[in-house]
């Protein structure tokens, strides 16, 4: 039975982990305290003599493809990018929510609703705590979840800031908290590995995974580290001053407004150096395995395109709309809205995934070198 020391060496040193935290997070909340998160993000043994090498971590890995079927199959998943019930372009009704938010606020508003329905105890998120900072959060009370709205450099995780530089920690790292608070109804914010780590846990039914009632996966190109290096490099790729930057967004592009109003484009390939490594090696643009799927690309500025891929997800965007919580874009104003969202997201959906496959490709012809 493989372990947690066959992910170092399988996942971890040829450079793929994507630092979802799912391997620490099951073996925090089962309390065998054999592994942990260090400084950097990366999981790492805690107490090696705790280790049980019960094989659980090394399944539930989103790189490993232990589980693949079974969980394909529990999510009903088909080509080209998922299962795909219905597209929607919607936005937030809460003003408030808009006003904070990048897109419209679709992820706020529907947290919000189930909050106020008495769905959901809490939301797993992440909060700012600077312009290049956010960490992963439990918000509990309908004001943490507000304030959990906003702008952020890195489409998906918390940027947690050590010494001089901004290293990715994981929402899941959040379950512990979410244990300890004794909730049994929590909806998950999270990026494509992150939700396939949490679909795996439930294949298998283990704790904490049956504490996560919704999973809200966010659409990801990939994730961004801002060191002070990348800060310049940033600043001299966009010709700006960081100080002047009032929002980012990430599309297909990363759209930076300053406070003049001006408005500065940076094309993703230009950011390449400062993307995490293993994300160069991630299929999954549109977080396949998620009850409901967001993001900016495909809808126009203020509003969030929306896939729903469960018959939970789309029960609940349909509930929010019953009740006022969200906005569905006019029909009237452009009545293939949709359909062309969706079509936004399977050509980005293509697009990584065929660069993806050039990547691995390149990745295993090195690796069949060095071992000759």
């Amino acid at each position: 039975m493989k372990t947690f020391f066959n992910l170092v060496q399988e996942v971890q040193k040829p450079g793929l982990c994507c630092r979802c935290g799912g391997c620490a997070a099951f073996c925090t909340a089962i309390n065998y305290g054999a592994l942990e998160i260090d400084k950097t993000g990366k999981p790492v043994y805690q107490d090696m003599e705790k280790c049980i090498e019960c094989g659980l971590c090394y399944s539930i890995c989103p790189e490993i493809n232990d589980l693949d079927e079974e969980t394909k199959r529990k999510a009903a998943w088909s080509d080209p990018m998922g299962r795909v019930i219905e597209t929607n372009v919607v936005r937030a009704s809460d003003i408030r929510v808009r006003d904070r938010a990048s897109d419209g606020g679709a992820v706020t508003g529907l947290l919000l609703h189930l909050f106020d329905r008495n769905r959901i105890d809490g939301a797993i998120v992440t909060r700012s705590v600077g312009k290049f900072k956010r960490q992963p959060f439990l918000a509990t009370t309908r004001k943490e979840i507000l304030e959990s709205t906003g702008f952020f450099f890195d489409t998906s995780h918390g940027l947690k800031r050590f010494s001089d530089q901004y290293m990715t920690f994981s929402t899941i790292q959040e379950f512990d908290p979410m244990i300890k608070k004794g909730l049994k109804r929590v909806a998950l914010v999270g990026t494509p590995c992150q939700i396939k780590s949490l679909r795996k846990m439930q294949v298998l039914n283990l704790i904490p995974s049956d504490s996560i009632k919704f999973c809200f996966g966010l659409f990801c190109s990939g994730n961004f580290t801002f060191g002070i290096k990348e800060q310049q490099h940033l600043a001299d790729i966009a010709k700006i001053s960081l100080e002047d930057v009032k929002r980012i967004n990430l599309k297909d592009k990363l759209i930076i407004t300053l406070n003049s109003g001006e408005i500065k484009t940076v094309e993703l390939e230009q950011m390449e150096s400062m993307k995490r490594y293993a994300c160069h090696y991630c299929f999954d643009y549109s977080a396949e395995f998620a009850d409901i799927s967001f993001g900016g690309i495909g809808a126009e500025e203020g509003w969030t395109t929306v896939i729903t891929r469960t018959p939970l997800g789309r029960a609940v965007l349909a509930d929010s709309r019953n009740f006022k919580s969200m906005e569905q874009y006019n029909v009237e104003d452009n009545p293939a809205f949709a359909s062309r969202a969706l079509m936004e997201v399977r050509k980005a959906s293509y697009a990584k995934k065929k660069k993806t496959r050039h990547k691995r490709r390149s990745l295993q012809a090195r690796s069949v070198q060095v071992k000759v």
